[in-house]
Formats: C-alpha cells, structure tokens, sequence
C-alpha cells in the first residue's frame, strides 16, 4: 500500500507518529509524510523517513487554510495514495477536504482529542462540534485515543458508530522502565530531596502558571521540595503569557525551579522525579501520564477528558478541578508528606499503564484496521 501520514507540525511527527510509519515500512509498505517546516525535520529526513513539507497553519486562516487545501490536493493527486491517515485539528480539517477532491480511497482521521471540550463556551464549543460533523461524508475511518471521544463521536453523530474506533494511546514499555539505572547530571539534580516535576509544551493551557503557583505554596513549607519543568514552546505556539509567570516563579524559587528546556531524554527525568504533574486545561489522551505512570510516579493531574480515564482517584494519582492552585497543592503536598503511599500509587501506576497502554497493541490495533478496510472498501 502507499500511505501518507499528515500532521500539522514535525513535533507531533516526531513524538506521535514515527511510531505507527516504523510498523507501516516494517510491513512492506511505502509511506510518506506531510506536516509544516520546522526544527526537527532535517533528523527525520537523516534518518531516511520520506517527508513532503506543505505549509499547515494551525490556527486556522481561510486564505492560509484555502492554500493548504490547494497544495494538499495536488500532493494527493500526484502521489496517488491508497491511504491518506491525518492527524490534529486543523490539518486533519483541511487534508480531508483535499482528500476528498483527490479521491483518495481511504481516509482515515485520528483524533488525538477533539479541539472541542466541556470547559469552552458553548457557542465556541457549538461550531466545532459542527466542524467535525462536516468532515463526516470525507471520513472512512475515526480512531478515537480517549473512549470519551469515542462515546462523544457516536452521541453526536460526528461518525457513523460502526466507523468508531477506540484505539487508546500507548508508549515504548522498554524505553520507559524503572528497572533502568539513568544518570541526568546536567540539571543538577538534588538526590535526597523531593521532586515534582512536569513535562509539556510551555503553554498556558497545560496549567504552567497553576503547577507555578502550587509549587510558590509548596516551597513556603517546604525547603527540600524541588520543581522541574521540562519542554518549550513550539515556533507554531503563539502564547508567550506563561513568560513572566517563570520569571517569577523562578525569582520565588531560585534554584528549587530547573527549567530544562526540551529533552530526549525524558525516561531519566522521569526517573529522577518523585511526583508528576499535569494541571491542563483540556487534553486528549495524554502521553506524559502515561510515560510517568511507566516510570511509577504518582500523578496529579486535572479532572478532564483523557487525564480522568488515565488516572484513578487514589489508585494511579489524583485528579483536581481545572484551574484550582487550592486543591493541586493539598493534593501535592499529600504526596510529599507521604512516601510510602508515592510508591504504592506508582506501582500501581506501572500496572495500569503496562496493562492498557502499550504502544505496540495501540499501533497493531490501527494496522489491522486500515488492512481490513483497504480490503473491504
């Protein structure tokens, strides 16, 4: 078969999709894929991955989004796919249109997390619900990360129920494995203090300025509590409004705050942390859960779609409400106080995860799918 794999940017190439195109090229078949310019391209394409660059913005613009289309097209019609699997709101949006007009024989949409949530306002909420159900006549396929997307998908009628596919989301178990010795010395790590840590893009929705202000809480009470913060913002994240919250969490906390910037080696900065934090504002099916829940650390994380089918209450971590500094920091400083229960929760963290998040079932799930409707269809 020859399949295009589309996303908006190389980041989500990089860390989501790879995966699922080494099984595809392990198969015999021939895949290419599409996402914007950007810095981790020139690894990619070292690496012998086929990779068409076409502008993708992903903040929608009707000129923008009109070009994209157009260029879409003219990709699709001269590579002649039998496969076109796209990924993230907006590129997901534009490719199937293009898609469509090419008449690719399959098209397959994974939601990732629809960009529609329950904390939005209802009109915002009302037209991308509305979005979504437009793509359904361009739509062969929808895999679904979160069973709530799934469940959502069907109650809206965003996808006929028998073209709805849970597929779950899953990391690499023998990359992400406790038993590992990993030695970070770069950050200078403290080894006989406690360390809460976070792992995501540096924006606002991922609750930078809430783990901030918990952490401003903590460190009042707390002189052997440190915080690590690890990612950066994407070229295509146009929110720098988390800047002057780490300046001043980082005048509060001094060297207690360890800005590491973003990293391949997340396996060992998980291991180096005692507790893992994720206050977003909305999500899809997180992977920094999971990754964490591999490496046996407690989680807290905020009580929205994705997190609250990841975490269970008291057995995996904790879930608090959106937004809530009062209630991340109780939850956290439970924790802290606590370690014998950290390491209960972790080691039932690992299970759970071991259980219901590897990637190579999730990536076998989505094969044996698009195999069986390319033969159908």
């Amino acid at each position: 078969m020859k399949i295009c794999q589309l996303c908006a940017v190389d980041f989500t190439l990089k860390r989501l999709i790879i995966p699922l195109v080494d099984a595809q090229l392990n198969q015999g078949h021939f895949v290419k894929s599409v996402c914007s310019f950007g810095g981790h391209l020139d690894d990619l394409k070292r690496k012998g991955y086929k990779i068409e660059v076409i502008p993708i913005e992903r903040n929608l613009s009707p000129v923008k989004g009109l070009v994209s289309i157009w260029r879409l097209f003219l990709f699709f019609r001269r590579e002649s796919f039998d496969v076109v699997h796209v990924h993230t709101p907006v590129a997901a949006f534009l490719a199937r249109i293009a898609a469509f007009f090419a008449r690719v024989p399959l098209v397959v949409y994974t939601a990732h997390g629809f960009y529609f949530h329950d904390e939005m306002p209802a009109l915002k909420r009302l037209i991308f619900i509305s979005a979504e159900i437009a793509m359904r006549p361009l739509t062969d396929l929808l895999f679904t990360q979160s069973q709530e997307d799934a469940v959502n998908a069907a109650s809206l009628k965003i996808m006929n129920k028998k073209r709805i596919f849970y597929i779950g989301n899953g990391v690499d178990t023998k990359r992400f494995n406790p038993a590992v010795k990993y030695n970070i010395e770069d950050l200078n790590l403290p080894k006989d203090k406690v360390v809460i840590g976070m792992v995501s893009r540096l924006v606002q929705e991922k609750g930078i300025v809430e783990f901030l202000d918990a952490a401003k809480k903590l460190a009042l009470d707390y002189s052997h509590v440190y915080f690590l913060l690890v990612g950066s913002r994407l070229p295509s994240d146009y929110d720098s409004s988390v800047d002057s919250a780490i300046q001043d969490a980082e005048t509060v906390l001094g060297n207690r705050l360890i800005l590491a910037g973003e990293r391949e080696d997340i396996p060992g900065l998980l291991a180096s942390m005692d507790i893992f934090c994720l206050p977003s504002w909305r999500e899809g099916m997180p992977r920094s859960i999971i990754e964490a829940m591999m490496m046996e650390l407690p989680v807290v994380a905020t009580n929205i779609r994705g997190s609250r089918e990841e975490v269970v209450e008291g057995e995996t971590g904790f879930l608090v409400p959106v937004k809530n500094v009062n209630r991340l920091h109780e939850k956290l400083e439970y924790l802290v106080n606590n370690p014998e229960i950290r390491k209960r929760i972790g080691r039932s963290g690992r299970s759970r995860a071991m259980r219901l998040y590897d990637e190579d079932v999730v990536i076998n799930r989505q094969l044996e799918l698009i195999s069986k409707y390319t033969i159908n269809d």
